[in-house]
């Protein structure tokens, strides 16, 4: 049996859908009774018989500091893709974030090893591995973390989440952690992630920035995730990306894909400096849920480059070229546009 966390997500729907196409042994967690549609959404971008696949899923409602249920749920699982998880660059999400991040992928661990699991793979992030001082340096997997950094919170959290899976692997539990960019892939048009950033690009950005980090299509994600878990490779950890290119540069390539112009103004460091300023304020006056951390305004003018060559030669893996996800992606979202607005 293999069991999925965080199945309504975007990468745990699209993983299902490999599986279901693959295996009947399957097994997902959910808490909302109405994400389960978005599963069957991201379904029907990819067959019409999405009823008979779905229904190859055995659903368990419960969350990752649920022991109980989720003691229930490892019944009979020898498999796991551990892909939930709370994304948030709030400052004020930082407890939400340790209690699912942390806490959450602790109690995974802890059932995968109990249950005497085969072998766990883990979604972490980029933003779980370390930077580098000079911007022109590649970021591997071994760059290091430095805790005394200005860190993002839910850089943090996932770190810390790392920390536990790497625990587990001490403990008896082979293990494989993924590292991907900013994933792209169709039906979360809201609530944060690349969906909503293509809808905002749509609708229209008022400025761009010339800050660089790393993308990557959803399916090389799955396809990447499969692969490592059907291998003998363990206890590694893989930047999965297939470019890195500017905030502008994204920013473009997708406006060029829905139709629309692209953002003409440049948020210059001094913008981004008083913006998060502004953001703070209005979120200690109003109470309004912050928009901009300090993190996130020098992430938009940081220039990261990430080194995707391990997977690349662990797997001789081939990534889509990135011009081709971003106008799927960009596609399918003018084609759901009517849902979504």
């Amino acid at each position: 049996m293999i069991l999925v966390t965080g199945g309504t997500g975007l990468v745990g729907s699209h993983l299902l859908y490999k599986l279901a196409t693959t295996t009947n042994n399957i097994r997902a967690i959910y808490r909302r009774a109405h994400k389960l549609e978005s599963v069957k959404k991201v379904f029907s971008y990819y067959t019409d018989d999405v009823e008979t696949l779905y229904n190859k899923i055995d659903w368990i409602e419960t969350d990752l500091n649920d022991v109980p249920a989720l003691a229930d749920a490892f019944i009979g699982v020898t498999y796991v893709y551990h892909c939930a998880a709370f994304v948030s660059f709030e400052p004020d999400k930082y407890h939400q974030l340790r209690k699912i991040n942390i806490e959450g992928t602790a109690n995974i661990v802890n059932l995968c090893v109990a249950h005497n699991v085969n072998k766990l793979c883990y979604v972490s992030s980029i933003a779980a591995i370390g930077h580098h001082q000079n911007d022109d340096r590649l970021i591997t997997e071994d760059t290091h973390w430095n805790p005394e950094d200005d860190n993002s919170v839910y850089a943090i959290t996932k770190y810390g989440a790392e920390i536990e899976v790497w625990r587990g692997t001490q403990e008896g539990v082979d293990t494989v952690i993924v590292n991907p960019g900013i994933i792209l892939g169709p039906g979360f048009w809201k609530g944060g992630g690349s969906g909503s950033l293509i809808k905002q690009v749509y609708k229209g950005f008022p400025y761009y920035t010339n800050g660089i980090s790393a993308y990557v299509d959803v399916w090389d994600v799955i396809e990447v995730m499969y692969q490592l878990m059907q291998s003998d490779i363990k206890n590694e950890r893989f930047i999965v990306i297939s470019d890195n290119v500017s905030f502008r540069d994204f920013q473009e390539k997708a406006a060029a894909s829905l139709g629309v112009s692209p953002a003409k103004k440049e948020a210059t460091p001094l913008v981004l400096e008083i913006g998060w300023r502004l953001d703070w304020l209005r979120h200690k006056l109003l109470g309004k849920r912050r928009r901009l951390s300090k993190q996130m305004a020098r992430t938009a003018k940081t220039k990261t480059v990430y080194d995707n060559s391990k997977i690349k030669s662990a797997l001789d893996y081939k990534f889509k070229a990135l011009d081709e996800s971003i106008d799927n992606v960009c596609k399918l979202y003018l084609n759901d546009i009517k849902e979504v607005n």
